[in-house]
């Protein structure tokens, strides 16, 4: 029997609604405002929400975004609002919401978009990402600049460390109302003759990876680039790795990146740089992991949560999720505490990147010192991870295609059966 919760401030509406929902066959559960709302669907967890727009303690959009921000929307939602207007019925679509009613609406329209909603698999793939969630002043930076571009036809290159979800930044720019094609730059094969996908005029294209071009395909794509842009295409990129760096050794044409970065350059800030928001992360992380497994586990001690704002991150916000994800399936008490946490990110890692840096030989040129310590660098996650290539691609931020095509150029031989 599909559960069925409903959210609205007026007791007369949700004994109505309750009613007809019942009669049709359907469990039903009710709010009469926006903390009932979150408490009901933690314990009872709905296959569908009613969700009222107006509301005097926290108004519905908003309590839309806030399940969306922090990964709670593993249900479909239906707005309703009796003032509504289109800006408002887009806007909750944007955020999340599946439909719209506007209030009176009758019996057979109601049951009608109940029914067709629950046909329908739900994407549970859609929640936020990580980097886009917090208070620092960095974060709340970069969402603000987020919003002023949306509605601007811009490009934007989006840069950031290894393990930042800069993809995650990236789909923000996905409008409903805009084709969207997005392509992994990494996987882009031109030098064979494929052509790339055909493009809508005033649509968007989302080039993901753009540091893992060949030199050819780089040459390739800036030809392709300026036919979009005579076509009104906007473009969107994202890399993890810092295209300036890449030009100045050779690696990254110059002209290309001129053309994906004439509007904008939004540069993600790292974990270590917005330490604030590690503690409100780390239990999101919690939480999302609650809602797809039997977690007995709580929250945090104090001492765990210090622990987790002073660590270094090079892994960034994939390293925080693997750390916390660990942590929770193995911690031995109802509470993570400092001891779970110290032993995963306390290790032999310190010494042996101590060791190692006083052992570089600056002299050398720019390319053989990044070669060099690319190579020490995953033969230590290797030895670290027993070959995982799936660990080393979590922790380094390293897409596994990616991953066995570097370390092959690296010199560093990998069985693929091996390293699953």
């Amino acid at each position: 029997m599909k559960q069925i919760l409903i959210v609205d401030d007026e007791a007369g509406i949700r004994e109505l609604l309750s009613e007809i929902l019942i009669d049709e066959g359907f469990e039903v559960k009710l709010a009469n405002n926006a903390e009932d709302a979150r408490n009901v669907r933690n314990v009872s967890k709905p296959d569908l929400v009613l969700l009222d727009i107006w509301m005097p303690d926290t108004d519905g959009i908003t309590l839309l975004k806030e399940w969306g921000a922090r990964g709670l929307l593993t249900m479909p939602v239906i707005m309703m609002s009796g003032h509504g207007t289109i800006d408002t019925a887009v806007e909750a679509t944007k955020i999340g919401a599946h439909a719209f009613l506007e209030k009176p609406f009758p019996v057979r329209k109601l049951l009608s978009v109940v029914n067709s909603v629950l046909s329908k698999p739900f994407d549970v793939s859609t929640k936020s990402g990580l980097v886009l969630i917090g208070t620092s002043p960095s974060v709340k930076r970069l969402r603000s600049q987020i919003q002023k571009l949306k509605s601007s036809r811009l490009n934007v290159l989006i840069s950031g460390e290894p393990g930042l979800q800069v993809h995650q930044v990236a789909r923000e720019f996905k409008a409903t109302s805009q084709s969207w094609t997005e392509v992994d730059a990494s996987r882009i094969d031109m030098d064979s003759g494929k052509k790339m996908p055909v493009l809508q005029k005033e649509g968007v294209v989302y080039f993901r990876n753009i540091h893992e071009l060949s030199k050819k395909n780089q040459k390739n794509l800036k030809c392709h680039l300026l036919e979009l842009k005579s076509n009104g295409v906007r473009v969107i990129s994202s890399s993890n790795r810092d295209l300036s760096t890449l030009m100045s050794v050779g690696d990254f044409d110059g002209d290309l990146y001129k053309l994906l970065a004439t509007g904008v350059i939004l540069a993600t800030p790292s974990l270590r740089s917005r330490r604030e928001d590690i503690p409100e992360l780390a239990n999101i992380i919690l939480e999302r992991e609650s809602e797809i497994g039997d977690i007995n586990v709580k929250g945090f001690t104090t001492a765990a949560l210090n622990a987790l704002r002073n660590y270094h991150w090079p892994g960034n916000i994939i390293q925080l999720e693997s750390v916390v994800k660990t942590c929770v399936q193995l911690a031995a008490e109802d509470l993570v505490d400092i001891g779970d946490i110290k032993s995963l990110i306390e290790s032999k890692n310190e010494k042996h990147q101590n060791n190692f840096v006083t052992q570089l030989p600056f002299d050398m040129g720019l390319r053989q010192a990044r070669e060099m310590f690319e190579r020490k660098y995953f033969e230590y996650h290797l030895a670290n991870e027993k070959g995982s290539i799936t660990k080393i691609s979590a922790l380094t931020g390293v897409d596994r295609t990616h991953l066995y095509r570097k370390l092959k150029n690296l010199g560093i031989n990998v069985n693929k059966k091996q390293g699953r």
